[in-house]
């Protein structure tokens, strides 16, 4: 057979400055059955911050809803890895707005009924069978975002950092955030040490690329 089986869908979750993108490069190159989609910064930095939100929920469902790329057409288990998904917009960068009270009860309720509607319309096109948390803590964040001095990132202090490290571990790691889909209440989750300087290390990063192959193989 030369279709695709099934695609499996995996998203590269973490904090701001993480690492997500230069991991995302070394899972890239490394090849295998699996294909990485970058993350369409280019598409939201200069998005007023009022709309942002909204913007980079339908530019990640725009993303996660292209077909699978020619090179997966050859094999009959396929990944597809995206940096980010659609479900860190609401769970980690929406509702930690609301929660810093950015965005009335109003406001948050007329986003979630959106988000959900438009992921309910999408279905299994853009579920998701594992998530890689890429974790570090809010100082290395600090750290790797003033190295990188991206404009539109200036006005990120470390509070916000920190908020937004507590949401991705109430998320992925103690698993208590109220989430709305079944599908993602019992979802694997890696979760990889990105406070290790694995940027120029090969063997750290063919260590976590093993790590990340062996999961998965096992979704």
């Amino acid at each position: 057979m030369n279709a695709v089986r099934r695609v499996k869908r995996v998203s590269i979750e973490g904090n701001i400055a993480v690492g997500k993108s230069t991991f995302a490069k070394f899972l890239n190159k490394a090849g295998q059955n699996w294909e990485v989609i970058p993350e369409p910064v280019t598409k939201w930095q200069n998005v007023e911050e009022a709309t942002s939100q909204t913007f980079s929920c339908m530019s990640r469902l725009r993303t996660q809803l292209q077909p699978p790329p020619s090179r997966l057409l050859q094999t009959t288990d396929a990944v597809q890895v995206y940096e980010r998904s659609v479900y860190s917009d609401r769970y980690i960068f929406a509702q930690n707005m609301f929660e810093l009270g950015c965005v009335n009860s109003t406001e948050w309720a007329v986003y979630q009924d959106w988000h959900s509607f438009l992921v309910e319309q999408f279905g299994p096109k853009v579920q998701l069978e594992g998530i890689i948390y890429l974790r570090a803590s809010p100082q290395t964040c600090m750290e790797r975002l003033k190295q990188r001095g991206r404009v539109e990132e200036q006005g990120i202090n470390l509070q916000y950092l920190e908020s937004l490290h507590m949401q991705h571990d109430n998320w992925l790691l103690n698993k208590s955030t109220k989430v709305h889909f079944q599908h993602l209440k019992n979802l694997p989750v890696l979760v990889l040490d990105a406070g290790l300087q694995f940027e120029k290390d090969l063997h750290l990063q063919a260590r976590l690329i093993r790590e990340a192959a062996t999961f998965f193989s096992g979704l």
